[in-house]
């Protein structure tokens, strides 16, 4: 049996401090500069690089990366997001209970920050920390949506980003049973591990991998291999990068 050994969830999510990365969200004031929020980046369709966040950052990822065509930047940047999410509501989960609410009206982004992208929480009002919660929150409240908007601009595969999706949760479930083995916090792995499992197989993310125990196998390429120097993920699908047709299979 483990004790599950929960605290209130604090204005500034102290606790996810620790665990660094990924997992910190910012709870003060976003900078001077009006910052767009998530909702805006989802929302905004001019292809105009200087109006539009989401573009802003598929080409800043390209550049960064030398990526050989912009999909793969799109893929890149959006499985950072991703993980970005899946990170601070799995780990205010894990930790307290209960997780924030992270409206995309309410977290604001800058996308011209470097990774792990920088978020600003406006508010923070507690959700309960149950995994339809978290399914509410960050799959139909932020991942539905980013991933309509990726299609739209960048005509990534539906396959490729459920896989995306999938694999940063699983990667976010991992990196909280690490850290909890090195801290004698048996209480947060198990929580981090059921919470993933179970929503894995909810409908959104059902049949992207298969997850066993914290290992996690997709079953798309994120399309890494294809950047100069890359190579495949530790859960890819290929145990190595393809050497033919450069599209397939990403979806």
């Amino acid at each position: 049996m483990v004790l599950l050994l929960f605290v209130d969830l604090d204005p500034d999510l102290a606790a996810l401090r620790p665990l660094a990365g990924f997992f910190v969200l910012r709870t003060e004031r976003a900078p001077a500069g009006s910052l767009p929020t998530l909702a805006q980046a989802y929302a905004a369709t001019s292809p105009d690089v200087s109006v539009n966040p989401l573009i802003f950052r598929v080409r800043k990822v390209a550049t960064a990366l030398r990526a050989p065509e912009l999909r793969v930047a799109a893929s890149v940047a959006h499985q950072g997001l991703a993980a970005r999410l899946w990170s601070i509501a799995l780990g205010c989960a894990a930790l307290y209970g209960r997780v924030p609410d992270l409206d995309a009206r309410l977290l604001h982004w800058d996308a011209d920050g470097s990774a792990p992208d920088d978020l600003w929480l406006r508010e923070v009002t507690p959700l309960s920390g149950d995994a339809p919660s978290l399914a509410d929150v960050v799959l139909h409240g932020h991942l539905v949506p980013l991933a309509a908007a990726l299609r739209a601009h960048h005509g990534l595969a539906p396959g490729l980003l459920r896989g995306n999706a999938a694999s940063a949760l699983a990667g976010a479930a991992r990196e909280l049973d690490r850290w909890a083995g090195r801290h004698g916090r048996r209480d947060v792995a198990a929580r981090a591990r059921s919470l993933a499992a179970e929503l894995l197989a909810h409908p959104v993310l059902a049949g992207a991998g298969t997850l066993t125990g914290t290992a996690f196998r997709r079953r798309s390429c994120c399309l890494y291999y294809r950047v100069p120097g890359g190579g495949v993920c530790g859960d890819c699908c290929f145990p190595r990068p393809p050497r033919s047709s450069p599209r397939a299979p990403s979806g």
